[in-house]
């Protein structure tokens, strides 16, 4: 291969897709599981899958299959899948005293989905250092509630794997028989720290180095906050705001939902399962019992989404905000873009439009497919599908169901989720950077609407 065509896009996908062969490997030793026997390769893939594009998804009870070596190779491989393998090299290659060198902070840019290269390298350690420090205040607080359930030593696993699996967005528990977290439902600690967790890892690196009043040991107070802080602050409140109220009344009544639960619960599991679908999986009441009103609302939140540079997936929050300022700068006939005194460039636009078109294409194309060959009713795998795509994890029961084929598409929709659509067709184009023709035709109108 043309040493110029092995492009950041290249070298990220086969990276990933590296990283999953190599955990899916390891779950197929017979120490991976009790039964002695290893889990067969195309579950280990799914679930390696599942565990490196922080989905949450699984073909088998993590809890009850997996051995502590299992366990244990699934949370790291949430822990690269969640920062990056590249955030790792760097890290090592840091810690043994290597220079970065300037491909290496290209790849970093691309997988850290950044703008330029100024400060890629800083912001890299700042990824790991926000991450371990979220992570063992997570494992701390959920450690000290489960040590009145639990012993100590599995109290702290417990926390640790938690934590890591929320701040991922991963999805992943130990509670067996996929219950998730529907024995706390009520329980205030769990289900903040759980809910904060999973709403820091969903917002970004960029937002929240920006919000450190301390970064580089200078206060950053004076300095205002960028356009990408605020847009993705303002759209994840609306949508944690709208999701919890729209929860709460669909599901105040349903008896098998929020239904018998007191006030103040009801609320608690509403705003935990408004949060939730932006990518995070966990749940606390039992989604199949759900109205399919309430399901078609969690679907278009999980097609939204995290932010830009986080550990979630959708097609980001961000993307979702360019789309509705542009379709509302078309109704009223302006020229351009116009956010809070800021003009959006058409190219960020057209990858918004693109993302999103892209997006839709394949949730409805993997759906489509699905529907011919699984014994499954169409909304079950429309929802199944926008979860794997959404890296979410969520799942109307379908994912246990699943032919062979069936878990190869789905195994195929959490790599593109994880990655991007846009990185897999860069990945699969044959142009390099700069290789199109800068050619200008001439205009010509078509008619629209």
């Amino acid at each position: 291969m043309d040493i110029k065509k092995i492009t950041p896009a290249r070298i990220l996908v086969s990276g990933f897709a590296l990283v999953i062969l190599a955990g899916a490997l390891l779950l197929t030793l017979p120490a991976a599981t009790h039964n002695g026997q290893g889990l067969p390769f195309l579950d280990a893939l799914f679930t390696a899958t599942s565990a490196v594009c922080v989905t949450g998804l699984v073909v088998v009870d993590t809890a009850t299959t997996l051995t502590l070596f299992g366990e244990v190779i699934v949370l790291l491989l949430i822990q690269i899948g969640g920062l990056g393998f590249m955030t790792f090299a760097t890290l090592f290659a840091i810690i043994l005293g290597k220079k970065i060198t300037l491909k290496e902070r290209l790849l970093l840019q691309e997988a850290l989905n950044q703008i330029s290269l100024e400060g890629i390298v800083r912001l890299a350690k700042s990824v790991v250092q926000i991450s371990f420090v979220i992570e063992a205040l997570g494992t701390l607080i959920l450690t000290l509630r489960w040590s009145f359930d639990f012993g100590w030593s599995k109290a702290f696993y417990y926390g640790l794997f938690h934590a890591v699996s929320a701040f991922n967005n991963a999805g992943f528990d130990l509670f067996g028989n996929f219950s998730s977290l529907t024995g706390y439902t009520g329980d205030p600690v769990i289900n903040i720290t759980v809910m904060l967790m999973f709403i820091s890892g969903g917002l970004g690196f960029t937002v929240i180095a920006s919000l450190n009043p301390l970064r580089e040991g200078k206060l950053r107070r004076q300095r205002k906050l960028s356009l990408h802080t605020k847009l993705v602050l303002q759209v994840s409140a609306i949508l944690i705001f709208l999701g919890t109220v729209v929860i709460f009344l669909l599901e105040y009544t349903n008896p098998l939902t929020l239904g018998p639960l007191p006030w103040g619960t009801k609320i608690l599991a509403a705003l935990f399962q408004a949060v939730s679908p932006r990518t995070a999986g966990f749940n606390t009441i039992n989604l199949g019992a759900m109205h399919e009103t309430t399901l078609l609302f969690i679907v278009v939140l999980m097609f939204i989404g995290a932010s830009p540079g986080s550990t979630g997936g959708g097609i980001k929050t961000t993307t979702f905000s360019s789309l509705i300022f542009s379709v509302l700068s078309t109704y009223r006939n302006e020229p351009c873009v116009v956010i809070e005194g800021r003009t959006l460039p058409n190219d960020i636009i057209r990858k918004a439009l693109a993302v999103a078109a892209s997006a839709a294409f394949l949730v409805i194309f993997v759906t489509f497919i699905l529907a011919l060959t699984e014994k499954a009713t169409l909304f079950p795998l429309l929802f199944e599908v926008t979860s794997a795509f959404g890296t979410v994890g969520l799942s109307m029961g379908v994912t246990l169901i699943l032919s062979a084929f069936g878990k190869a598409a789905i195994i195929l929709t959490m790599f593109i989720g994880r990655l991007g659509p846009l990185t897999l067709v860069f990945f699969l184009s044959q142009r390099t950077a700069g290789s199109a023709a800068q050619i200008k035709y001439p205009d010509e109108r078509i008619i629209i609407g």
